[in-house]
Parts: C-alpha cells; structure tokens; sequence
C-alpha cells in the first residue's frame, strides 16, 4: 500500500508539472495584462527588449512614478504573435520594429500615428531620421535603438603584411580579391571575403541600395509592379558579380556552410580578410583571436552596383504609437521622455553606436568608423532595398542565391526567381497593382 501511494504521488506531481510547463507555454502566447489600469502597454522582441539600454530607459521612466508593461515574444514568434494582436484588438499603447518589410504586415496608415510634429524631431540625425521616414516622408517612430555603419571591414594588418592597399573603386577592390588570392595556398588558404551564406541574409541589400536611393523613381516603378529586378542591369551586374567571386574563390571553399556562427572565428583567426558587416558587430559578437578589433578598418562595400562603393546606415528600432490607442497622449509623452538628451545619454552610456540624436555624448564611437568619417560621410546611404521595397525578403533571396551557387540556377534564372518570389509575397499581402 505504501508503495501505491508513492508512485500515485509521484504521477500527481508530474501531472502537476506537466500542467505549469503546458500553461507557461500557452502564457507565452498571449498578451500580458498589467494590473495597473494606467500602465503603458510596450510590445517588442523578447531580445529587444532586454538590452541594456532599454531597460535603462525603462527602469528612469518608472523611477518617475509611472508604470510600464512590457510584452515581450520570442523574436522566432514575434510577427505572428503581433499581427495577431493586431487583428484582435490587443493593441499596445507603444510597438516596437524595425522599418521593413515585414512591418507592411501591420496596415502601417491605418494602425500608426505619424510623428512629424513632435518636438524632438529636429534632434535626429538625418540618417535616423530617413531610415523612419516612409515613401510619402511621414515619420514612423521614434529610433531609439543602436545604430551602425556597415560596410567592408578588412584586416588592415592582413593587408599590410601583404603589401595591399585597401579600395576606393570597383575595379581596385576587384584587383585587390585578385592580389590576396595569390597569398592563398594549401597550407594558407584566405578568403578574400567572409561570405555567410549559411543563414545569414543582409549582404544583397548593401549593393541594392544604391540602385534604389539614387533613383526614387526606379523603386517607385519597381513598387508598382511595372519593372521587375530582372529589367533593372544594375541588378543584373550585382548577382553577375557575387556568381563570378564566388567561382573565383574570392568567398572561400567552405562559404555555403559559414553561418553567423562562424563569422567571427574567421576573421579573429585571419581566415578570411574581410567581411561586410556592421561595426556595432566587433562590440557584440566578436571574439579576439589572433587578430582582435584593433587590426580592422572600414571602407565601402563593392558589390558590382556602385564603382565608388557604399555604406548602409544603420537600421533602426523604432518606437511606434497606434494611434487608436487609449493611452495615446501618454505613449507620446513617454517618447518625448526617451528623445530628452538628459535620458538617453544615460541610456546610451557606455553603448556602442553612431548617432540618433544630434545631442547624443555619451555613447562610442568605433574607432573604425571615425577614420573613416569622410568616406562614409560621402558614400553613405540610407537603408533602403530593407525598407522601402514592397515585399522585400532577404532571406528568400539569399535562398535563391545559394541554389545559384549550387550550380541549379543561372544568373538569369536565379533573378527571374527572385522576381517571382517578390510578386508571389506582395500578392499574397494584397498590395495595389500586385
């Protein structure tokens, strides 16, 4: 009988466990109410929100007596679990994203109050300030987030050894991949370029960029579904471009199986010379090996598209209020608290990022990007291809990419396919002439 009642309390009480872990997940998925009927509602990325900057700026707002709910999804289930929301009227008082593609999901005019008029929009950088503003430049939030300059950091040091010089044209970066595979043997095998096609989806963006922020009127029609990528020669020479290096070798032996995971290991070790990343990037993510940050610089990516190469500006997270909202005048009046210099320059103390706001002090600034002030200042441009073609997918593309790679597609198929994907996904959104 003792034996019974042991093994009955043991199967109660996995039962019981079994229960908590079912209602914990279920919990996951629904929105979290605050018990303070006055709370400001802040839906985001559970990985978004538990920067430390975030949660500095959290922590001074409630310091003033007033509280926060922070609903946070699992970044893998955030845009089903927000859209969601969204459609059944669980909608927060502050929306936390990124303008992208992925943001179309939302009925951005319907949904979201336009920022234009408030008192701290003088403040922004001009590259914070474009990167949240829309085709029709109505202002879509407030960017309070890290932001970054990417672009091709290369292993100064590599280079010197080498006796090379870094570039300032297409043809002179094209000659520089050329010249360090003449270091490559079997017993030092470099990769010119570090090229993550494991996963790792934002290098198509940084030679689409030029193609669309120097011609509004190319993305318009693009937009409009009147021109497609296959029509468009700059794209043609870009994925021309990426083909040729990778038969070349100019990404390495082993570039379909690099994923974010590897990045690093790659450079730190001097695998591969250079990369086409962000500088906030080395702060978060690399670890020092036999090279650490010291031995990089930066200078513009050249992907076939701009003979004088490019920098992207940073993309931005950016603080959105639904102007349906109940609480809207205080979802306002929180973000005029995170734009007051004396709050995000606490915040942003000691974090590594380029500039947001014009009065921003106490952040770093790589030393990397200093050096390179003048270039970036001249050939920087604003994230586009992410942000303002409709039903962008980077992650489709690069899909579609690495079948190229494979051998599976040509160039021609391979953007004829990008097409295809592009028109499929904005059809399936419902965009106008689609």
């Amino acid at each position: 009988m003792k034996q019974r009642k042991i093994i009955f309390a043991i199967v109660t009480a996995l039962l019981m466990l079994f229960c908590c872990i079912a209602c914990n997940d279920d919990n996951k998925k629904k929105p979290i109410v605050h018990d303070d009927p006055n709370a400001l509602i802040v839906l985001g990325k559970k990985s978004d929100m538990e920067k430390e900057y975030m949660q500095r700026i959290f922590r001074a707002y409630e310091n003033t007596g007033k509280t926060l709910k922070i609903v946070e999804y699992e970044d893998k289930d955030f845009e089903e679990y927000a859209v969601r929301d969204f459609e059944n009227g669980n909608i927060p008082d502050i929306f936390f994203h990124f303008h992208n593609a992925d943001l179309n999901k939302f009925d951005i005019e319907s949904n979201f109050y336009y920022l234009n008029d408030e008192s701290w929009v003088s403040d922004l950088t001009d590259s914070a300030k474009a990167y949240c503003t829309d085709q029709n430049g109505k202002l879509l939030g407030l960017p309070f987030w890290e932001s970054s300059v990417s672009g091709c950091y290369y292993n100064k040091t590599l280079l010197d050894e080498m006796g090379l010089e870094p570039a300032h044209s297409q043809i002179g970066f094209n000659n520089l991949c050329e010249n360090i595979m003449e270091f490559s043997n079997e017993q030092n095998q470099l990769a010119p370029i570090c090229w993550p096609a494991n996963g790792c989806s934002w290098m198509l963006q940084f030679g689409l960029d030029p193609i669309f922020a120097d011609d509004p009127e190319t993305l318009d029609a693009l937009n409009r579904n009147e021109l497609t990528y296959s029509e468009i020669p700059e794209v043609k020479d870009m994925v021309q471009w990426i083909h040729d290096a990778a038969k070349k070798g100019w990404f390495g032996n082993n570039f379909l199986n690099t994923g974010w995971n590897e990045i690093s290991k790659d450079l730190s070790t001097g695998k591969a010379v250079m990369a086409f990343i962000w500088d906030t990037w080395f702060y978060t993510d690399f670890k020092p090996g036999k090279y650490t940050i010291d031995d990089f610089a930066l200078m513009p990516v050249f992907l076939g598209t701009e003979d004088n190469g490019t920098y992207e500006g940073g993309n931005l997270n950016m603080m959105m209020v639904p102007k349906n909202s109940e609480k809207r005048d205080a979802a306002l009046d929180f973000l005029a608290f995170c734009a007051t210099p004396s709050n995000y320059n606490m915040a942003f103390d000691g974090i590594s990022t380029v500039n947001c706001f014009k009065g921003m002090t106490t952040n770093i600034q790589s030393q990397m990007v200093t050096d390179a002030k003048t270039s970036i200042a001249d050939k920087e441009r604003v994230s586009t291809a992410s942000t303002k073609i409709i039903a962008y997918s980077a992650d489709e593309m690069c899909k579609v990419l690495n079948e190229m790679f494979k051998g599976a597609l040509s160039v021609e198929e391979c953007i004829k396919q990008m097409d295809k994907d592009r028109i499929a996904s904005a059809k399936k959104m419902g965009i106008e002439n689609y």
